[in-house]
């Protein structure tokens, strides 16, 4: 299984670098066994049935990226230096790994200080990061984050503008919860309160459940060969009610379909042994390409994918090779806005 088996042309013009506004109002290309049709988010109170149960990543979106200064004094006199940092996940000590750039320009030992009375000293430095300590911790180091950081938007949207106020809301789901996520569950930001509402009044149940994504997920594969490719790990927990609703919810001929990748991913990683979803807290590193065997999801939300990515083999394993390449072949020829801020896809096979 190569590389690029995954490919396909994109065109630049077609990557959503703003999303659509309200939420509800984004594309949606529903994909049922053989048919397409093109519909918006919103009709997805008519689209799912009574009984249907959406699981939900209620991750928050931490405002990781830092810009501050190291100030440096020497035999040539005092020197400073800009530094970037992009928090990538915390550790058991309260320490975070991050990338730091450029690193070069910052010693052991050496401080940086940011906005709002935040610093952080560089204690370590392995495979390219650095591990930062910070002079606050818990709710103090909240607060001074959310007034010193940016939100740490996808690659190929900072590549083209910077991330501003609008990005504050926009790059949150409306059910964000539990902080420590450095990239959005993207296919959750389609949801509105009037949408959250009208699938209620449907009978659509829902389900929370807490994957907290990293910066890994936009890291390129490296390798011909996509079987021998490692995936990055990231902190997930379902809950014992989480899992009993969403095992009531097979019993009872409901269907259960992840909002995002990343809930897929993670209700997957807790029901891989084959013997049903089960209550889960941990790191998942799980990898889901053709020939992978799913266990709980009926049905997948989800955006639109970078070429020769994961995400396009975890769809490509969802609904096979052939089936997703002319899923995509008609978003593209429909011009449908890709990635983070684009449009959205329901997937049911």
């Amino acid at each position: 299984m190569h590389l690029r088996d995954f490919d396909f042309h994109l065109p630049e013009d077609l990557i959503a670098t703003r999303p659509a506004r309200p939420r509800s109002s984004a594309r949606l290309l529903l994909a049922e066994g053989d048919a397409i049709a093109d519909c918006r988010v919103k009709d997805l109170a008519r689209i799912f049935r009574p009984g249907d149960r959406l699981v939900l990543n209620d991750t928050r979106v931490i405002p990781a990226r830092l810009s501050g200064m190291r100030h440096r004094s020497g035999a040539q006199g005092d020197t400073a230096a800009r530094i970037e940092v992009t928090l990538l996940e915390p550790r058991a000590n309260g320490d975070w790994a991050a990338l730091v750039k450029p690193l070069r320009k910052l010693r052991l030992g050496e401080t940086v200080e940011f906005a709002a009375g935040l610093r952080a000293e560089l204690t370590d430095v392995a495979e390219g990061q650095g591990l930062l300590r910070f002079n606050l911790q818990g709710a103090a180091f909240d607060a001074a984050l959310a007034d010193a950081g940016a939100m740490p938007l996808p690659p190929y949207i900072a590549a083209r503008r910077p991330a501003d106020d609008r990005d504050a809301e926009d790059y949150q789901t409306v059910f964000a919860r539990v902080p420590g996520a450095v990239a959005a569950p993207t296919a959750s930001l389609h949801f509105d309160a009037p949408l959250l509402e009208a699938l209620r009044a449907r009978g659509v149940g829902f389900t929370h459940v807490t994957l907290h994504v990293g910066a890994g997920t936009f890291l390129p594969v490296k390798v011909d060969d996509v079987t021998t490719h490692k995936m990055h790990a990231e902190w997930g927990e379902i809950t014992p009610a989480a899992a009993a609703e969403i095992a009531a919810t097979r019993a009872s001929g409901g269907r259960v379909i992840p909002v995002g990748t990343t809930a897929l991913r993670l209700i997957e990683t807790a029901a891989r042994d084959g013997g049903g979803i089960r209550a889960f807290s941990g790191t998942t590193d799980i990898f889901i390409y053709p020939g992978f065997r799913f266990h709980v999801a009926d049905a997948l939300m989800t955006n639109f994918h970078l070429p020769q990515s994961t995400l396009m083999m975890l769809v490509s394993a969802f609904m096979g090779q052939a089936r997703i390449r002319s899923i995509y072949e008609h978003a593209v020829r429909e011009r449908y806005r890709f990635f983070s801020y684009g449009d959205a896809s329901l997937l049911i096979p």
